[in-house]
């Protein structure tokens, strides 16, 4: 998108399938469509923006023939027709691989004929496991008919991109042209504590100035202090239960060191027990972030957990 409106002046984005809903305004909506129109000021195409959002309980809704699958198509169609009468360009967003909304009857594939758009297959990076993926997408794009012109490989091992690209150029010579997208970087690649807070749907404590703080690496604190202590790497988030109150009050006492403050990203405290008041106090006097999970049921704003 940022690429594209360099070259022409109205760029639009769909995302035909909506798969993650969150809400917008009276709407519920794909959150990559929410995201691109407040990045990009498209907020006047929203309703336009995410024609089939999958409400929970939608797919049952549709297998139970409650929803008339030429209804979507229509409704995907006429979307992607506005958009495009209006835009120099078009950007439309599948849903992940190209099976995904067979459930519906809407895999990208057959989205992708119903638009007429010609099709661009983003893969990871490899060289075998992404020949294989592709030719298995291929299949399903061959059998809808839908016009595959490009395979990008993203996420590149920066030491190994020209070799990758290379292989993969000759395995798919015949037929289709192979570019190279972005070099793997854990910047975009990794989560931040922040991104956590918002996946668990649990406050985040401790400093806030810290809370956008990328996680290189993921521990489970299940061994003594000391082996925990010594095993952590840079910007590592730490998964404890509350019942290890030593553990808590050495990671705590050790985020005041500038050396160990690199290696300590955070805390998931986990489990019914709870941290005792002198260990919680010295929790949240040193400001290192943490959330606590204490639910196992599932319900409105509780995670499920697996006691095991």
């Amino acid at each position: 998108m940022h690429l594209a409106r360099k070259k022409y002046q109205h760029v639009g984005f769909i995302k035909p399938i909506g798969p993650k809903i969150e809400r917008y305004g009276d709407m519920m909506l794909d959150m990559d469509a929410v995201l691109m129109a407040k990045t990009y000021g498209l907020e006047e195409d929203i309703a336009l923006m995410n024609p089939v959002p999958l409400h929970r309980g939608f797919t049952k809704e549709f297998l139970e023939g409650k929803i008339d699958g030429r209804m979507l198509e229509e409704r995907i169609v006429r979307a992607v027709e506005a958009l495009d009468q209006k835009n120099d360009l078009l950007i439309i967003e599948g849903a992940g691989h190209g099976g995904v909304g067979s459930v519906i009857g809407l895999n990208n594939a057959h989205v992708a004929r119903l638009s007429q758009a010609p099709v661009m297959i983003v893969t990871g990076s490899g060289i075998g496991n992404v020949i294989d993926s592709v030719h298995l997408n291929l299949a399903l794009h061959q059998r809808e008919e839908a016009d595959v012109r490009l395979i990008m490989i993203n996420k590149l091992l920066g030491e190994k991109r020209d070799v990758t690209l290379k292989y993969l150029k000759r395995a798919f010579s015949y037929s289709l042209e192979v570019s190279g997208g972005f070099n793997y970087s854990p910047i975009l690649a990794n989560p931040t504590l922040s991104h956590v807070s918002k996946l668990l749907k649990l406050s985040l404590q401790g400093d806030p100035e810290v809370h956008n703080r990328i996680i290189h690496n993921i521990q489970l604190g299940a061994a003594s202090s000391q082996r925990v202590v010594d095993a952590l790497l840079e910007s590592t988030l730490l998964v404890v239960t509350g019942s290890r109150d030593e553990l808590i009050v050495t990671l705590a006492s050790l985020y005041h060191i500038p050396e160990w403050k690199e290696k300590i990203a955070g805390l998931i405290i986990a489990g019914h027990a709870p941290v005792t008041g002198i260990s919680q106090q010295i929790l949240d006097e040193s400001g290192i972030p943490y959330i606590r999970i204490k639910d196992y049921c599932r319900g409105p704003g509780k995670i499920g957990m697996d006691p095991g």
